[in-house]
């Protein structure tokens, strides 16, 4: 029929034209054989025609006169003819499509239709009519609908096949037309208000007065279809003859599927639901109930009905729809068919059954929101069945029982049925065979499990129920199942029922705001309080959750875990998994803990190899080997099979302390693990406690496959240490990679749970770790770091709030870094440093800088590293600190104080590697960050820079600390201001505090100012460096030292300088002074490695010593440089003496290099000259305020202060001009200068105290030590002139002597002794001369008492001129003369031996200083008074008498010409004083003296020449001429015994007495002609003096020249004989010379003969000259020509004499 709108104007006209039409074709079919048809028909049309003319409503008018416009048509069918019942039956069709048929007419039709139907005629096209007027319209009720509906029922018992199907399919059309009317009629009065009364249960069936038409047909339809189905009599389908009950439940179960709404809004429909379907349904189950496979002998009398397919599986069919639409209606009906379905799948019931009961169950597992109701009605009530539970272990049994009994049941029950005998025996057979001969070759889906091989079908998509048998509806035998079908949708149902109930939750926990994805819980009573609160309450969903998770975990978990064990398809596995994972989840999200823990463990325990001992999992909660009881019945929870059907993709160590040997890893394992990755990753919020089963798994997978962690914490796969036991395929290989990174971003992942959660992660991944401490403690083996790494990579993501987890993940990696195993504390020393980096370089909100409690406990386990003794451990940390530095320095703050303390916390004995790393943070720090840091830092700064310096493993290193100290002082003077500032800001605060507490104020050096203070505990470090056990940390620490206090003391406040004195600088000196005097005495090799010692640093000792020097020196010369400072101090006196005394130590001391520097620096502290005049002088410095003066001295900017030489006294001098008494200062000076005097005293007294003993040992100073000492003496003496006393000066005297008389040691005399003809003064000698020079220049300006000095500085100098003939002795030192020194210098192997200095050119010089001073002092009353002449001619008397004996000839020369000097000065003083008889005894000494010294004893030397010999003689000329100018003419003043004696030595002068000793060649050289002849000259100059006073002198002058004449005779008689008896040998030389001399002798007095008064010539002399001329005469036959010229001379003079006498002599006396 053409689909067009049946009431357009076009449709209409069309009807009528074919009604007209089909009429027409009936009147001419009938024409002859049915003649009346053929006049209806036409009388039909004529109808037609009228109607069509008259109204306008054309198809109002056909319906309403439909009976008759129909009759014709009716007549046709009548005819029983076919063709014209066909024509007919066209035409009827046509009308009703346009709905013109009236109710009356279409009850006429079915009654045409049945009678068609009772002829069988035309079947098919009946069924066409009736579903046409059916569908067309609603004319048809009640009776005629019944007629009308058995009709289609009884053509479909027709032998006729296709019309059997037609009619099947007519009626379910026809039974769902009535359903759809009935709705349609609901719909249209859905908006009455009239209910319908409530129908208690209505007995009359027959009439339901309340239902409306439509339903009413509905209604009697239905309960004819029950009543059929139960083989009852029909109510309403009145001529039903026969009937299927199959074909009943199949019209049942479609009109309960199709039309639910009926049976729920109607209460009638539900009264039929509850009264008759369900007791038929019950009813029809029992012989399936009952029946029990393979029970032959029947239990009761009557033999048990065998289940009927067709009938068993339209029944479940049936039960699934009522289950799923009429669940709330039925509840109790429901239980009852859900326990029967559950029944269905035990072992008993034939296969096809157990198969067709599963697949009902899969179509209520996809419908979730159906168990959920399940649950609450049935689980969730007291005293009822748990229903929901029971399914599933109901499905977990039959899956099991599948494994456990063989397939014999796969073939149809009855054998004896279906004819098909040991059709179960062969199919069984071949399983058997397919299974052994499948494995590994065909990739066949299938489960396996202890030789039952299963196959897996696919048998429907996830979450729909694709039933096959319960589909089967044309079958009446049951079916052959095949092989896994029943175990595939068996496992369908677990699978869809996993994700049913897990989206069902999920959604509904989202949606009512139970969990967000984060697994925070959502404040959803914030948003809508009281809404949300009567929400839950009213759906107490939660516990409704709860219940279905509980009813199913067990059952689902023994299913899943044997499945998965089973399982030989990798999809299969994954599907497995995936629900295990969505389980484990679920119970997560719900805080479900054992559930989850089981579920958790089944996927850790399917992920190792089979029988793998890891106790984590068998101790866990979820007791993993427990039975589950199903419905009473005890169902073991089967292990995994041993026969492992999987491939082996790896092999590898375990990690687990009992296992020996490998362990494989299969495919399926790989597979579980990536599960497990994945729960962690995506439900990680979820995990709680279990973290440590899935951690624990991973950690031995992880191990099992070789991966090993790197950097930042992530694996990577890393050759197994074991070596060559782990294999990998390639397969295994290519997913390394991959599975790495799946774990670094599991662990990514962290960032995203919540604190609860990540807390669970950490603690997990720390009891992982302690295990595996404890595993390495006790295992040599490699230890699996996997832990570690993770908690590393853990934190590192976590960073945003590494508050919470900081202090357990720290905690614990201080732990591991504490373990015995080296690789296991390596990796947590990295896994806390890199933490540590990536905490303080994080860009945390708020910033560190201003979130100073987090950057100190981000800081703190660097200090806790401090407290672990592997220097591994501690290698890592400094280079940590020293990253740390670099990167984030500049912001560290308060972080300074730990990380400093971190530096610091080195030992001696932690290696050098440690310490040079350590060194290496500090000196970056000192570097870079000293301005960025706090100042109260700085002093531990300077603690740990100090610390480094006394570490004794590196020696650099502790000099370069030297250097930091330096560079810090430096950096504290540049930014003094600045510091000073903050740390007086600091300090108030502190005073606060203390004050607040009532507590004093506790650090160091506490008085002094903070700033102060800093100051003072950089010195102390310094000090501590300064007697270090190392010689050149010493030498550096104290060079710092005092360049600090030099250059950077006038920051100081003036009261500080005390603190620097007493409490750095004289404890520094005592500490130095002690380790000096205790140093070892014995040599020391070698420096260390190759380096070579020098000889004056070889022992302990001697490098204490420069240690000593230095500091002395430093002291010294801060108490030069700051002494006005120091001594407005107060106790400056003390600090004087203090200092002296020091240096008194330190010069006495037995090493000649420190007594040498002690006197250096003494003289250093006496050289201090008045820097300011008197009036300027600076007041004591308590005016003075000091920043007054520290401005100007700091430059601004960083330029290193370097010009800093003026002393602070110069400079107060600027700053402050007031007036000072002048007067207390002097006496405060001078009580400090005689200190200083005394000292000095006392180092002199004791270092030239001579030995008493010859012993070795004993020290004898240097001379450049002497020489110091003597020179500091001029200084000091300025100092203390005007109370210098004679005393004094007498003490003075004995150090000078003592000096002077040192002998010096043989090897150091080539560089001291002058050469010995070289007549040079040491230095000694002349610091000697200068200081008595000094003394002698003051007593001369000084006032009178001091003259009464002079006589002692003579005797000084006078002692010291003797030293040129007898060199002084040193106690009873042996010494060797210098010139023995000088030629045999070294002796082998000879002791050093002591050599007496050179003392002429001292003597020498001592005397010219004598005759100097005595030059300008001979007059002085004291000089007088001494006798000091007297004592200078004895003095001289020694030279003078050794002559040619002295060491040196210029000593003599010298003391010649000195006592001339003297005497030209004394004599004439002498006399003067000759009255006071000062001078008695002086002449005396003076006669020996010239005696002495005109006729020595000593020979002259033999080389002497003849220049030389008479040079000689002339100088004793020069004496004959000196007695014979000043004394002789003053004899008169002049003691008579003295003139005597010097006449007496004249006398002896002039006569020259032969010595045999001379050669005859040297005679005439030396011959004293010109001394003789000069003597004898004077001799005779004051014989014939006029001024003779004395008959005594007269006397003495007259008996001299008569010896004298008569000696000469005597020669002259000798010489005349001799050489007669000679002949012609000539006589010696020695007696020509002799005869010569007396021959000018004679002329001499021949001369003075002739210059004299006549008068003043004795007669006696006269007639002596007279008697020699004979001699002379006889003389001249000598043939010696030197003789006779000699003779000639002598003759000459005669010739004066040689006239008469004048007058006659009156007297011959005279």
């Amino acid at each position: 029929m053409r689909k067009m709108s049946t009431s357009s104007p076009e449709a209409v006209k069309k009807l009528l034209e074919n009604m007209q039409s089909d009429l027409r074709s009936l009147s001419q079919e009938c024409r002859k054989k049915f003649p009346p048809v053929k006049e209806a028909a036409e009388s039909g049309i004529v109808k037609v025609k009228t109607i069509a003319a008259r109204n306008t409503d054309i198809l109002a008018a056909l319906k309403e006169n439909s009976s008759e416009v129909v009759q014709p048509l009716l007549m046709g069918c009548g005819t029983k003819e076919p063709k014209i019942a066909q024509l007919c039956l066209s035409a009827i069709q046509r009308l009703m499509s346009h709905e013109v048929v009236s109710e009356g007419a279409a009850g006429n039709i079915i009654n045409m239709l049945w009678q068609l139907m009772e002829n069988g005629l035309e079947e098919l096209k009946l069924l066409q009519t009736v579903l046409v007027l059916l569908t067309t319209n609603t004319v048809v009720h009640d009776d005629a609908l019944a007629k009308a509906i058995v009709l289609c029922f009884r053509l479909h018992f027709t032998k006729d096949n296709i019309t059997n199907n037609t009619a099947a399919a007519t009626v379910r059309q026809v039974v769902t037309v009535v359903f759809e009317r009935m709705d349609a009629e609901d719909e249209q009065h859905k908006n009455d208000d009239r209910l319908p009364p409530v129908v208690q249960g209505n007995s009359n069936r027959r009439t339901i007065s309340t239902l409306r038409p439509c339903a009413k047909d509905a209604y009697m339809l239905f309960q004819d279809l029950c009543q059929l189905v139960n083989a009852d009599a029909p109510y309403w389908l009145v001529g039903m003859t026969e009937m299927t009950r199959t074909f009943g439940l199949e019209l049942l179960e479609s009109v309960l599927n199709d039309f639910p709404r009926v049976f729920l809004q109607h209460q009638e429909f539900s009264f039929l639901l509850k009264e008759r379907v369900c007791p038929l349904v019950i009813k029809l189950f029992s012989p399936n109930i009952k029946f029990r496979q393979g029970t032959n002998t029947p239990s009761s009398p009557t033999p048990v009905e065998k289940p009927y397919f067709p009938i068993c599986m339209r029944l479940l069919r049936v039960v699934s729809v009522l289950i799923k639409h009429f669940y709330s209606l039925l509840v109790t009906e429901c239980e009852i068919f859900l326990s029967l379905l559950v029944k269905f799948l035990d072992g008993d019931k034939p296969q096809w059954l157990r198969a067709v009961a599963v697949e009902c169950i899969h179509r209520l597992c996809i419908q979730p929101q159906l168990l959920r109701s399940f649950c609450q009605s049935y689980d969730m009530k007291p005293h009822s069945t748990k229903v929901f539970r029971d399914i599933v272990n109901a499905l977990g049994s039959f899956i099991q029982s599948l494994f456990i009994t063989p397939s014999t049941g796969n073939n149809p029950i009855s054998n004896a049925q279906t004819g098909t005998s040991g059709g179960g025996g062969l199919s069984a057979a071949q399983n058997g065979a397919g299974m052994n001969a499948t494995v590994g070759l065909t990739p066949q889906p299938a489960f396996e499990y202890r030789g039952t091989w299963i196959p897996i079908l696919n048998t429907s998509v996830q979450g729909t129920s694709k039933a096959a048998y319960l589909e089967l509806l044309d079958k009446v035998e049951p079916p052959t199942i095949p092989d896994g079908y029943a175990m595939s949708v068996a496992f369908g149902c677990l699978l869809d029922l996993v994700r049913g109930i897990t989206a069902m939750i999920e959604a509904e926990l989202d949606s009512e705001g139970f969990a967000s994805q984060s697994g925070l819980v959502k404040k959803a009573a914030e948003v809508q309080p009281s809404e949300q609160q009567e929400k839950l309450a009213a759906s107490g969903s939660r516990a409704v959750w709860e219940e279905m998770v509980g009813a199913c975990w067990c059952g689902l978990l023994a299913a899943l875990s044997l499945l998965l064990d089973a399982s030989t398809d990798e999809t299969a596995s994954e599907n497995i998994l995936k629900a295990e994972m969505t389980m484990a989840s679920l119970c997560g999200k719900l805080s479900l803990v054992t559930p989850r823990d089981a579920f958790i463990t089944a996927i850790c325990k399917a992920s190792l190899p089979p029988h793998y001992a890891l106790t984590v999992l068998n101790s866990s909660s979820g007791g993993f080997h427990k039975t589950y009881s199903i419905q009473g019945q005890s169902v073991q929870m089967i292990s995994p099979s041993s026969d492992s059907h999987q491939q082996v993709v790896a092999v590898g160590q375990p990690l687990t302390s009992q296992h020996q040997g490998t362990v494989m890893l299969t495919a399926k394992n790989i597979q579980c693990m990536r599960t497990l990755l994945n729960l962690a990753h995506c439900h990680g919020s979820f995990l709680g406690t279990s973290w440590q089963l899935v951690l624990a798994t991973l950690q031995h997978l992880v191990w099992i496959l070789g991966l090993k962690p790197a950097s930042g914490g992530a694996l990577k796969p890393g050759r197994a240490v074991e070596g060559p036991s782990t294999v990998l395929t390639t397969a295994v290989m290519s997913d390394l990679p991959v599975i790495s990174n799946i774990l670094s971003r599991l662990f990514e992942s962290s960032q995203y749970l919540d604190d609860v959660s990540l807390h669970h992660l950490i603690n997990a991944l720390c009891s992982l770790s302690t295990e595996a401490m404890d595993m390495a403690f006790w295992n040599n083996k490699e230890p699996s770091l996997f832990a570690v790494a993770k908690l590393l990579e853990t934190g590192l993501v976590n960073m945003h709030r590494i508050e919470i987890l900081w202090r357990p993940l720290t905690g614990h990696l201080l732990e591991v870094c504490q373990h015995p195993n080296a690789r296991m504390r390596e990796m947590g020393a990295e896994a806390v440093t890199a933490l540590m980096k990536a905490g303080l370089s994080f860009k945390h909100d708020p910033p560190l800088s201003q979130n100073q409690r987090l950057q100190l406990l981000l800081l703190n386990p660097l200090k806790e590293l401090s407290n672990i003794v592997h220097s591994d451990i501690r290698q890592k940390q400094l280079e940590c600190v020293l990253q740390i530095l670099q990167n984030e320095g500049d912001s560290l703050g308060p972080g300074w104080p730990l990380v400093l303390g971190v530096i610091e916390a080195i030992r001696n004995d932690q290696g050098e590697s440690l310490i040079r790393t350590a060194f290496q943070c500090l000196q970056l720090v000192v570097t870079d960050f000293l301005p960025t840091m706090p100042s109260t830092c700085l002093q531990i700064v300077v603690d740990v820079a100090g610390s480094f310096g006394l570490q004794n493993q590196e020696l650099n290193i502790s000099l370069t600390s030297i250097g930091l100290l330096w560079n810090i002082s430096d950096y504290f003077y540049q930014r003094g201001e600045i510091i000073e500032k903050e740390l007086d800001k600091e300090e108030a605060l502190l005073q606060k505090h203390a004050e607040e507490k009532g507590v004093a104020l506790n650090r160091p050096f506490h008085p002094a100012p903070p700033f102060d203070c800093l100051w003072l505990c950089l010195y102390s470090k310094l000090g501590e460096l300064c007697v270090d056990p190392r010689p050149a940390v010493r030498k550096s620490g104290g060079q710092t030292l005092f360049s600090t206090v030099g250059a950077h003391g006038t920051l100081l406040q003036h009261a500080t300088w005390h603190t620097v004195l007493w409490k750095v600088l004289f404890p520094l000196l005592g500490r130095v002074r002690e380790s000096s005097t205790t140093a070892d005495k014995e040599k020391i090799e070698s420096g260390g490695g190759n380096i070579l010692i020098h000889h004056s640093r070889d022992t302990a000792e001697k490098q204490w010593a420069e240690t000593w020097v230095l500091t002395l020196a430093g002291v010294a010369r801060i108490f030069n440089t700051r002494r006005y400072l120091l001594q407005s101090l107060g106790d400056f006196s003390k600090a004087w003496d203090v200092l002296l005394d020091h240096i008194q130590s330190a010069a006495l001391s037995k090493n000649s290099e420190v007594s040498l520097a002690a006197l250096k620096s003494c003289q250093e502290i006496l050289q201090i000259v008045t820097p300011v005049k008197e009036c300027d002088k600076p007041e004591g410095l308590s005016g003075v305020n000091m920043p007054v003066f520290v401005g100007p001295l700091i430059p601004p900017g960083p330029a290193r202060v370097l010009s800093r030489t003026d002393s602070l006294g110069d400079r107060l001098g600027r700053y402050n001009g007031a007036e000072v008494n002048a007067a207390t200062d002097e006496i405060e000076d001078s009580a400090l200068w005689w200190a200083a005097w005394n000292t000095w005293y006392k180092i002199g007294s004791e270092s030239t105290k001579p030995p008493t003993t010859c012993d070795k040992l004993f020290f004898i100073p240097s001379q450049p030590f002497l020489t110091a000492l003597v020179q500091i003496f001029p200084a000091l003496y300025q100092h203390i002139k005007t109370g210098f006393s004679m005393e004094d000066l007498k003490k003075l005297g004995v150090i000078l002597h003592g000096a002077v008389s040192v002998p010096i040691s043989s090897d150091a005399s080539p560089f001291i002794l002058p050469s010995y003809t070289e007549a040079i003064l040491t230095s000694l000698q002349e610091a000697v001369l200068i200081a008595l020079d000094v003394l002698q220049k003051a007593i001369c300006i000084g006032p009178e008492d001091m003259q009464i000095m002079y006589p002692a500085i003579f005797d000084q100098l006078l002692s010291f001129v003797e030293f040129s003939c007898k060199a002084p002795t040193y106690g009873k030192l042996e010494t060797k003369n210098i010139a023995n020194a000088k030629f045999n210098q070294i002796q082998l192997f000879a002791p050093a031996e002591w050599v007496a200095l050179n003392y002429v050119p001292f003597a020498e010089k001592s005397l010219e200083v004598v005759v100097d001073l005595y030059q300008k002092t001979a007059c002085h009353k004291a000089v007088v008074n001494e006798k000091v002449l007297q004592k200078i001619i004895k003095t001289l008397r020694i030279p003078l008498n050794l002559k040619y004996a002295c060491p040196s000839e210029t000593t003599w020369k010298m003391a010649v010409s000195s006592l001339l000097k003297v005497l030209s000065i004394g004599l004439p003083v002498a006399r003067q004083h000759a009255s006071s008889r000062k001078f008695d005894t002086m002449w005396p000494e003076l006669a020996s003296t010239f005696e002495d010294f005109l006729f020595t004893k000593s020979t002259p030397p033999d080389n002497l020449s003849i220049q030389e010999f008479e040079k000689n003689e002339n100088i004793d000329v020069e004496v004959v001429q000196l007695i014979s100018t000043d004394i002789l003419p003053y004899a008169n003043f002049i003691p008579k015994e003295f003139v005597g004696q010097i006449m007496t030595m004249l006398n002896k002068g002039s006569i020259h007495s032969q010595s045999t000793s001379f050669t005859e060649a040297e005679i005439d050289i030396r011959m004293r002609e010109e001394f003789s002849k000069v003597c004898f000259e004077t001799l005779l100059q004051f014989s014939f003096s006029n001024k003779v006073t004395t008959p005594q002198e007269g006397y003495i002058s007259r008996m001299a020249l008569s010896v004298l004449l008569k000696r000469s005779q005597d020669v002259l008689h000798r010489y005349i004989e001799d050489e007669r008896l000679s002949g012609r040998c000539p006589l010696p030389r020695q007696r020509v010379t002799e005869i010569v001399f007396v021959l000018k002798a004679i002329s001499t007095l021949m001369d003075s003969l002739k210059k004299t008064k006549p008068e003043n010539v004795d007669t006696n002399t006269w007639s002596q000259v007279i008697a020699l001329y004979p001699t002379l005469v006889e003389c001249i036959t000598c043939t010696s020509s030197e003789v006779c010229s000699a003779l000639k001379e002598a003759l000459v003079p005669f010739k004066d004499f040689l006239q008469p006498p004048i007058a006659k002599v009156q007297n011959g006396e005279s």
